[in-house]
């Protein structure tokens, strides 16, 4: 069987931001053949469907990249060096302001993986406590209380858009708990 990966050869930063940084990979490819990759580098990040009540806590905040306000669950990049279950607890604290005793990581996918290495680990928050929120400066976020049973409606009908608020409604709705 015919290897199915490929070799960097030669690696050339191109752009280094607060978020993430950007390569120029040369790789050898399976059939010796060489290539060129452009590579998004990203720390990971994590998002956190917290359940209060029967409803879920999304935030609604606007998206620069896509020029537009969207409905999401609470999420957020790693720190350098943060354990992602830190991070969940941290992120629903600043977006929501609230605190979970109960946290469950049901996985984690890769949100782009032919040109960005960013994985976003999926958590599950239950008994939570008011605490007040403490968004990041630059963040202006609307908390909004989702009745479960209106979730699927919502991804359906285009409301719901953002790519991992909807893997984690797949997750959960896959472990039976929506």
């Amino acid at each position: 069987m015919e290897r199915q990966t490929e070799t960097r050869l030669k690696r050339k930063k191109m752009f280094s931001g607060k978020i993430v940084d950007i390569y120029h990979d040369e790789v050898e490819l399976p059939d010796g053949r060489h290539a060129v990759r452009e590579v998004c580098v990203h720390p990971g990040a994590v998002v956190i469907m917290a359940v209060d009540q029967g409803d879920i806590l999304f935030v609604r905040q606007y998206r620069h990249a896509v020029g537009k306000r969207l409905i999401e669950l609470p999420a957020g990049k790693l720190e350098p060096g943060e354990d992602p279950m830190d991070a969940a607890r941290r992120e629903l604290r600043e977006e929501t302001g609230m605190e979970c005793r109960e946290l469950l990581d049901m996985g984690f996918v890769y949100t782009s993986p032919g040109i960005l290495s960013e994985a976003i680990r999926i958590y599950y928050a239950t008994d939570l406590t008011e605490v007040g929120t403490d968004p990041d400066e630059d963040e202006f976020i609307d908390v909004l209380r989702i009745p479960q049973a209106a979730l699927m409606e919502m991804v359906l009908h285009g409301e719901i858009t953002d790519a991992k608020t909807i893997c984690a409604i797949a997750f959960a709705k896959a472990r039976g708990m929506m």
